[in-house]
């Protein structure tokens, strides 16, 4: 119940922020129009492709870390919150460095720094991992919601005021200012202090020696996941990355489901497989066959009101956005499909594969944004993407024996094999 109660709250934050998000996001969007939507966008993309160097993949790490001994708690926390802060500073030059290479203007890339340093005051999130490793991640839900109230407020004054751009980047370092305070005002409360953090370098080097193929995961991830709005700012122009990521917003709006589903349905097919291997991999199934459905009810009426959703959303300036959004929402049913397939992988001890899985996407997005963006614009970037995210779910599979399987029965759900199996029954 302790665990059930805990899921629920961040749970019901992920879902009001994503509401909340759609609501203001729309708004914001429709003011700011494609170009400085798409200025604001590429900014965010641009820092997302170095992320990895700034957590250095602890989180998970960390918390594994708490779960096993609380009473290193002061120091685990001391020493992460260090080497995090040493990835900011990494962070920090990497984005000087590749600005100064780079053509864009200066506004751009004041953005673009100003937005990075916000990964300094990130570094405190290590107060949210010790609450997830104790179950209570209702105080940093709490933390959270407040966070999320005041930031909304906050961009409504500012659209009310008809404020530039520039404001709206600050309300993003605000979010995280208001959450830093709020956690270390509850790790207080809870009769703790980070001025009992102490660093360890026998302990730093250890939990990097844990963290680097996650660090290099989350690079392929960064790349694949943010890469197209960055070249399409560099073959084209801000207005098109601005009609591109408007259409990724609300394409991308609907991911949360395959999670909340499988957290939900992963432990029932996990004791199935205590029972029978036949039972196991009938539920497997049956998960596959339920995430083909619901991201298909998903895709198809959102492909055939794109244009008239766009216009209602955003307004006719994103003339361009509802195309690409039609194509965009298909990608949705290889991304339900491969959470879906996390969780098999993740209990076949089989995690090696996807860094793999994820490299082959990164390459094939990357090689295709950069063939079809000259030829077709934004649609092309649409197009990489479905072909590298099939690339990486689907068909990589294939080419490991360990894993050939998830192909198989993956093909059966998209082809409908098991209802019409039941159908001619």
């Amino acid at each position: 119940m302790r665990y059930f109660k805990n899921t629920s709250w961040v749970f019901g934050e992920k879902i009001l922020r994503i509401i909340t998000a759609l609501i203001i996001g729309v708004l914001v969007t429709k003011y700011l129009g494609p170009r400085d939507f798409g200025v604001l966008s590429y900014a965010q993309s641009f820092i997302a492709i170095f992320l990895a160097f700034s957590t250095l993949g602890l989180n998970g790490i960390l918390v594994r870390e708490l779960v096993k001994k609380q009473s290193d708690r002061d120091v685990l926390l001391g020493t992460v919150f260090i080497l995090q802060t040493i990835g900011s500073i990494i962070l920090i030059t990497l984005l000087i460095i590749t600005i100064s290479l780079n053509d864009n203007d200066a506004f751009t890339n004041k953005i673009i720094i100003i937005l990075g340093s916000v990964t300094f005051l990130q570094s405190f999130n290590v107060i949210d991992l010790y609450f997830q490793s104790i179950v209570q991640s209702k105080l940093v839900v709490k933390v959270n919601i407040v966070g999320l109230i005041i930031s909304s407020i906050l961009k409504i004054i500012l659209l009310i005021i008809e404020a530039p751009l520039i404001y709206f980047v600050y309300v993003i370092v605000i979010d995280s200012a208001v959450l830093v305070i709020g956690f270390i005002l509850f790790y207080q409360k809870k009769g703790q202090s980070i001025k009992k953090w102490k660093f360890s370098k026998v302990r730093a080097k250890k939990l990097l020696k844990d963290s680097w193929p996650l660090i290099l995961s989350g690079i392929i991830v960064s790349i694949y996941m943010k890469v197209d709005q960055v070249m399409i700012k560099e073959m084209m122009d801000d207005e098109s990355v601005g009609q591109y990521a408007a259409a990724v917003r609300l394409s991308e709006a609907w991911y949360f489901i395959p999670g909340v589903i499988c957290a939900s349905l992963f432990p029932a097919i996990v004791n199935a497989k205590t029972k029978s291997e036949e039972l196991y991999y009938d539920r497997i199934q049956r998960l596959y066959d339920l995430m083909v459905l619901l991201s298909l009810s998903i895709a198809i009426p959102m492909t055939f009101t794109s244009n008239w959703l766009v216009d209602f959303l955003y307004g006719q300036e994103f003339y361009l956005t509802g195309d690409v959004l039609s194509l965009h929402i298909w990608a949705g049913v290889f991304v339900f499909l491969g959470v879906s397939r996390g969780g098999w992988i993740l209990n076949e001890n089989l995690q090696r594969y996807s860094s793999l899985y994820l490299g082959l996407g990164m390459i094939t997005n990357v090689g295709l944004n950069y063939i079809l963006i000259p030829y077709t614009g934004i649609m092309g970037a649409a197009w990489a993407t479905l072909i590298a995210q099939s690339v990486s779910v689907l068909f990589a599979p294939i080419l490991f024996r360990p894993t050939r399987l998830s192909f198989y029965m993956m093909i059966k759900s998209l082809f409908f094999v098991s209802v019409i199996k039941k159908l001619i029954r």
